[in-house]
This record gives structure tokens, C-alpha cells and sequence, in this order.
């Protein structure tokens, strides 16, 4: 990253001083540097920029899982067990959610975090809300961007939990090096309501609630998803999409699911998918910042806000073709 010219300020100096205590591993200041990361002050962001360079050098030695799921797949039941289950193993696990869809709540993990209870008390593990939107980047950049001070905090796992619909699914895909996708008994059913392209971004497919009268069901499904998958493209190159039961409840079952993603891990960087998928991320993250950027100065700009309620009429009423419209618009713009 390059170095941001940019007059030292005390604020600048306090920056520094929390990115130093986010190396030590303080629970407090992490919150606070993601506090920092996601305000929409622009002077917060030039201070978050230079604690983000300070940190960049001890980032990226996690792995980084996405965790999806249909309506009532049981989610957080699951993150609860899985990041329980990798604490004890003497793992530090952080708990991210991203909801695009949702710029005035934290999104369904701050419910979560109550029903994750166990999880969220336990000293290796951390749990935070989703960013809300907002400006400069909004949920790509500011959950990007607290993976990345996890990671300098010392945190071995980041599960970045889906909490909307349909959208969050691909921001997801796009910032983790694993993608899991859960699922319930009654695979047939389930497809009705699922689109392909959910089943093609995912590593790996869950089937939930294997316990009771569910387990010989889910047996039955996991071979019916596991035939799915053999005619879809898989999600990474050089690892064919696995289906795995467990039970969230019981937990049975998630020690499996921790093997199969040390093995993608494995695989992964022996074949170098694995720094390469990190590669185009980075490049893919810089061009939507770019966007968002661009976006934020175009709609900003003072000729375009007082020029758009007319253009968008004469569009409407008829009188007006849309390219041309958008034309004279971006020639204010660029004025």
C-alpha cells in the first residue's frame, strides 16, 4: 500500500498506538480499530488506512471460511459447535457477518450473538456485527478490512457468516479462501427454492441436523447432493465440491468438516489455487473500490445533484432518450 500524504496528526498517533496494541492481541482495541475501520467519517478512514498499513505486514496467515445456508439450515447453531469445537483444538476463531441488504441493522447476528452464547464467551473466540453500508467502500471494504485486523490480532479461523439473501453470497465467495454451503434433509425439496448458482460457489455442502430420525435421511441426501455435484463446475480448481452430514446439536460430525478444509487447504497451496484465488481477490477488491469511489463522486457532485430530478423526468415522461440523457449528465460531471 502506498504511503498516504498526509500531515501527522495526534488522532494519526493514536492510530499507531492501537495497532500496536491490536498486535498484543487486545480484545478492546481490536474492537475499537473496527470501530475505526467502519466509520463513515472521512477523517476516520485516512486514520484507519494508516493503522491498516502498520498491520498489513502480519495479516493473511488465517484461513478464511464463508458460511451459507437456506432458511432454517441452522447457522449459528452450527458456527456455535464448529468455533467451539476449533477452540478447544487451541485455535482463535473470529465471528464476521456481512448483510448487505441492511445499512440500519447489525444484521441477524446480533441476535446470533445471544444464541451463540456459549461461543461468544469463550476466550478464544470473538464475535462481531455486520458493518452497515454507508460510504467509502461500505461492506466490501469495512468486513475486508476487519478480517484483515483479526488476522493481525492473531486470530487462526475467520468464518464470515452470509446474513442476507441472494447478494451476500458472492461479496462472501469473493473475500474467503473456503465457501460452505448448509443444507437441510430432503435434497429434492430444497433444490426447488435454490438457485444453481448458489450450489457452484460452494467448496463444500453441509448437511445440517444429522441427528434422530434425520440421520438415515441425511445419509440419503448427502448421495443425492454428492450426484449434484458431479455434474456442476466445481467452485475451486483442482478440489471437487465435498457433501459432509453433522449435527450442530450433537456435534458429530464437525471434527470431519475441519479435516476436509485442512485437506483443501493442503491441496490448495501445493497447487498455488490457493494464492492465487487471494491474488484476484485483492485486484477484485481494488476495482470495486474504485467503483464505489466513483459512484460516491459522481452522485456527489454538485452539477449532477441538481441537474439529475429534471434529466430522470424528461426520461420518464418520454422526451428523452436514456443514453442521451446519462451523456449530458456525465458532461456536467466531467466539467
Amino acid at each position: 500500500m502506498g504511503k498516504f500524504v498526509k500531515k501527522t496528526t495526534s488522532r494519526d498517533i493514536d492510530a499507531m498506538a492501537l495497532a500496536d496494541d491490536i498486535l498484543k492481541g487486545d480484545r478492546i482495541s481490536l474492537a475499537r480499530g473496527i470501530t475505526l475501520v467502519e466509520s463513515n467519517s472521512e477523517q476516520h478512514f485516512y486514520d484507519a488506512q494508516r493503522m491498516l498499513e502498520k498491520l498489513l505486514p502480519h495479516t493473511g496467515k488465517a484461513i478464511r471460511i464463508g458460511i451459507t445456508g437456506v432458511p432454517g439450515a441452522g447457522k449459528s447453531t452450527f458456527i456455535e459447535a464448529f468455533g467451539s469445537y476449533l477452540c478447544e483444538l487451541g485455535l482463535k476463531v473470529a465471528v464476521l457477518a456481512v448483510d448487505p441488504t441492511s445499512s440500519l441493522t447489525g444484521g441477524s447476528i446480533l441476535g446470533d450473538k445471544t444464541r451463540m452464547e456459549r461461543l461468544a464467551r469463550n476466550k478464544q473466540a470473538f464475535i462481531r456485527p455486520s458493518p452497515s453500508g454507508g460510504k467509502l467502500g461500505g461492506v466490501h471494504r469495512k468486513t475486508r478490512e476487519t478480517m484483515l485486523l483479526c488476522e493481525a490480532a492473531g486470530f487462526d479461523v475467520i468464518l464470515v457468516e452470509t446474513v442476507g439473501v441472494g447478494q451476500s453470497e458472492v461479496i462472501v465467495r469473493d473475500m474467503v479462501d473456503f465457501f460452505m454451503l448448509l443444507v437441510l434433509t430432503g435434497a429434492g425439496d430444497e433444490l426447488q427454492g435454490m438457485k444453481k448458482g448458489i450450489m457452484e460457489l460452494a467448496d463444500a455442502v453441509i448437511i445440517n441436523k444429522a441427528d434422530g430420525p434425520n440421520a438415515q435421511v441425511a445419509k440419503k441426501t448427502k448421495v443425492e447432493y454428492e450426484r449434484i455435484l458431479h455434474f456442476l463446475q466445481p467452485a475451486t480448481k483442482g478440489w471437487d465440491t465435498k457433501a459432509k452430514t453433522c449435527s450442530s446439536l450433537q456435534e458429530t460430525g464437525i471434527s470431519e468438516i475441519w479435516e476436509m478444509i485442512l485437506s483443501f487447504e493442503e491441496v490448495t497451496k501445493r497447487s498455488g489455487v490457493f494464492e492465487d484465488r487471494r491474488r484476484i481477490q485483492m485486484k477484485e477488491w481494488i476495482h470495486s473500490m474504485i467503483l464505489d469511489q466513483l459512484q460516491m463522486s459522481f452522485f456527489h457532485h454538485e452539477g449532477v445533484k441538481g441537474l439529475l430530478p429534471k434529466i430522470e423526468n424528461e426520461v420518464i415522461s418520454g422526451n428523452r432518450p436514456v443514453a442521451a440523457a446519462v451523456d449530458e449528465l456525465f458532461k456536467v460531471y466531467r466539467q
